[in-house]
């Protein structure tokens, strides 16, 4: 479960910069093919929304190609277990894929580009299936977009193959299959809007949701290699903090780095995906999706859990109003809806301490828990210090 989530948000917080930076052209391209002059804002989401629902109806059926493969290899032994060399190896490849591109998004020209994988890059396979494309897109059927996504799916993608690797290491025909649906369908918001919508998006704010796009693609590379076994438990919860904090301090900081508030809403975004990310796992991995567990914890870890829980309710307002529209229609309401989030902040800062085995929720405590529990909430008390005084500095130029 928690393996399609991180990989639905690969697809969803990596589309944002790399979908619309890469692939806007083609759905530009395939937008103008359509026999109507000025199509209706109806016949623009029906072809696309045909179009991507192609593309990952392609995703699939490789998806579940590249899983069936990957059960071949572990009947013959090289892909058994979480620890074996060569899954732990896919995993590695997997995370520096994502560490390079994520890069090369945030600051282009830093490293040479990633030499294409796929056997149909550069060859007359590639150049036949792009001819065909061209000429299917001028075909006027109902069905066309659809087809026409399904061999856009076969295209060369570095970012897409990021979750084919996924997709092998879950050695498994209908895994791999779903792997690639979780993806697709990451991926399906912003597409749609880009062939939507594209043409009028600035230059500049392509560039702009590109460098983003690598942020988030930098992130998951992260939390890929730093992950171990079947457990994320730490990293997600922490990332979640750790982008909370971010989307906080962002208004404050900006004349030190001003790049925060540019992508506060969707960093904001970010922590409440992150959060729902350790949530699953929490209930999967800890009780197994039986809440009577909950009773036979430590009363701390009870608290804990309760706080947490708390502050993801309190995040969650914020995160689906996070857009022009919600902030016009809700009007002076829009800020206190999103003020919750620093009461989130201390309530999530107490879940991660209660019950994080990095700080007073380990068993058997010992110096380096404390240190790292004072360090936590010396930086939270930093957050909100610092929120504090740009208050205090705002009003006193109002009042001037």
């Amino acid at each position: 479960m928690l393996d399609l989530l991180l990989v639905a948000s690969l697809g969803f917080l990596g589309s944002f910069g790399h979908c619309v930076g890469m692939c806007s052209p083609i759905a530009i391209a395939f937008s103008l093919s359509q026999n109507q002059e000025k199509p209706t804002l109806w016949q623009q989401v029906r072809f696309h929304g045909l179009l991507n629902l192609g593309r990952i109806l392609s995703y699939a059926m490789v998806g579940a190609a590249i899983g069936l493969l990957g059960s071949v290899l572990i009947a013959g032994g090289q892909f058994a277990g979480v620890g074996s060399g060569l899954r732990r190896g896919m995993s590695l490849f997997t995370g520096g894929l994502l560490i390079w591109m994520g890069l090369t998004q945030v600051s282009p020209g830093l490293f040479p580009k990633i030499p294409l994988l796929n056997p149909m890059a550069k060859s007359d396979l590639h150049d036949r299936l792009s001819r065909v494309m061209v000429n299917l897109s001028f075909q006027d059927r109902w069905w066309t977009p659809a087809l026409l996504g399904i061999f856009w799916g076969l295209i060369p993608c570095g970012f897409l193959y990021a979750a084919q690797i996924k997709a092998a290491e879950t050695g498994d025909l209908w895994q791999g299959c779903a792997t690639m649906l979780a993806f697709g369908f990451g991926t399906f918001p912003i597409m749609l809007g880009v062939g939507v919508s594209i043409a009028a998006v600035s230059h500049d704010r392509r560039s702009q949701l590109f460098r983003l796009g690598g942020w988030f693609t930098l992130a998951i590379g992260i939390l890929t290699l730093m992950r171990t076994g079947d457990t994320m438990v730490d990293y997600t919860g922490h990332a979640a903090l750790i982008s909370l904090i971010i989307a906080l301090i962002a208004r404050p900081i900006r004349s030190v780095w001003a790049a925060p508030l540019r992508y506060r809403r969707v960093i904001g975004v970010g922590a409440f995906v992150l959060a729902i990310a350790h949530t699953v796992h929490m209930v999967e991995h800890t009780w197994g999706w039986n809440p009577r567990a909950f009773q036979f914890m430590l009363q701390q870890h009870q608290w804990g859990i309760a706080l947490g829980g708390t502050g993801l309710l309190l995040i969650a307002p914020a995160a689906f109003t996070s857009f022009d529209r919600a902030q016009k229609v809700l009007g002076h309401h829009w800020r206190s809806i999103h003020l919750l989030t620093v009461p989130a902040l201390i309530l999530c800062t107490a879940h991660c301490i209660l019950t994080g085995s990095h700080y007073l929720g380990k068993l058997q405590l010992n110096w380096l828990n404390w240190v790292q529990t004072i360090g936590l909430i010396a930086v939270v008390l930093g957050v909100l210090g610092v929120r504090r005084v740009s208050k205090i500095k705002s009003q006193e130029s109002g009042v001037k």
